[in-house]
């Protein structure tokens, strides 16, 4: 299909036909990226959709991915060998 791209202030826009917005099920928000020269619209799905299962599948790996907890009383230093303690929250 083709369409044109119409002025949106300084932007410019496409307008898409209600057919292909019901047939994709695009709301409001979407997703823009750029795949081999081309402009990919998706769903926006809801926000962090997938960090759970991510993190649950990282919970299980010990390849040093994070770093080792630090208690919250403990003292650091700022590199010059003095110590500093961390603001009160």
């Amino acid at each position: 299909m083709k369409s044109r791209l119409v002025r949106i202030g300084n932007s410019r826009g496409v307008r898409l036909p209600k057919a292909i917005i019901e047939q994709v099920g695009l709301d409001d928000e979407i997703q823009l990226h750029v795949q081999d020269h081309s402009v990919v619209i998706t769903a926006s799905g809801p926000p962090r959709a997938g960090w759970a299962e991510a993190a649950r599948r990282l919970g299980g790996e010990s390849r040093g991915l994070l770093d080792p907890a630090v208690p919250r009383n403990s003292r650091r230093t700022n590199g010059g060998g003095e110590n500093k303690t961390p603001p009160a929250r």
